[in-house]
């Protein structure tokens, strides 16, 4: 089965099934006059044999295990990962922490990923800081730190052509993700207001929606993104609102996955994207905790 492309300058962009969707992603190849890069490998890359098998680096925007799901077919290609998720690339123990799950549940994770997303992790990758700038002749790279999803989720800049590789700050439906152990919804409302002031004409997210290259539309689309934010806090507020609950009842209530979807780490994530939401709703006066029940502070 052939693979969709778009070609943007030196930039090819190979999609994954339906545009990306997890459980896989779209694969961001760029092309120099004396090297070629690779943004992330999702598991389309396993099917595009020497595309991915020829590359002369990997950038990862962020470590996850749907964004590393083809590193084992190149064991001796550099990977370059941001300084605060490289553990996370290394080694299981990075990425156990990383995910920030139980141990039951890390356990049926770390199977998960060995078994559908071909985990392989990597010893030698290398960190990278914020600003840091990959040079492949003629065609640079800037990475640009926009943390939230994960502690060093990072965009990455294709210079001079203006194409930002948005990784997970994926404009989909579902809304930002902030339900792992390093996750911080703070950095991410930060970063959704510095994104907007990219210097970029087009922009590539990992899943889903696939490249957008009118500016209207991507700031519409960044709007809808930020305002699932706002969404889940009053849907806590209204929870709240009908009667005190324990951080356990509200997990159960479910605010960030439907009831009936289940999946090994759905409870785990529920609960930090909670905790990060009442953190925030207990600095601004809006809910209280006593002897372990949230309640709403009424006006």
């Amino acid at each position: 089965m052939s693979v969709p492309t778009l070609a943007l300058g030196p930039v090819t962009v190979y999609f994954g099934e339906k545009s990306g969707k997890y459980p896989d992603g779209n694969l961001v190849v760029v092309r120099g006059r004396d090297a070629v890069a690779a943004f992330d490998t999702p598991l389309v890359a396993n099917r595009l044999g020497p595309v991915l098998d020829t590359v002369d680096l990997v950038i990862l925007g962020h470590a996850h295990e749907d964004h590393m799901a083809a590193l084992h077919r190149i064991p001796r290609t550099p990977v370059f990962a941001p300084e605060q998720d490289l553990a996370a690339v290394q080694s299981w123990a990075g990425l156990a922490k990383h995910y920030g799950y139980r141990p039951q549940v890390l356990t049926s994770m770390r199977a998960k990923i060995e078994r559908n997303f071909h985990y392989f992790p990597r010893p030698d990758a290398i960190g990278y800081p914020d600003g840091h700038v990959w040079d492949l002749g003629g065609v640079q790279v800037r990475a640009v730190h926009m943390p939230g999803h994960t502690a060093g989720h990072s965009v990455l800049l294709v210079e001079p052509a203006g194409v930002a590789f948005i990784g997970d700050i994926d404009l989909t439906g579902f809304g930002p993700y902030y339900g792992d152990g390093c996750s911080s919804l703070p950095a991410f409302r930060k970063s959704l207001e510095k994104i907007a002031d990219l210097p970029a004409r087009a922009w590539v997210t990992y899943h889903h929606k696939g490249v957008i290259t009118d500016r209207a539309q991507f700031l519409e689309l960044l709007q809808a993104f930020k305002e699932k934010i706002d969404r889940r806090e009053h849907a806590i507020l209204d929870a709240l609102s009908t009667q005190p609950r324990s951080l356990d009842a509200l997990v159960s209530h479910r605010f960030l996955y439907p009831a009936d979807y289940g999946d090994v780490y759905i409870d785990d994530a529920e609960r930090k994207t909670i905790v990060e939401h009442l953190g925030e709703l207990i600095a601004a006066g809006q809910v209280a905790l006593r002897d372990g029940i949230y309640s709403r502070v009424k006006d």
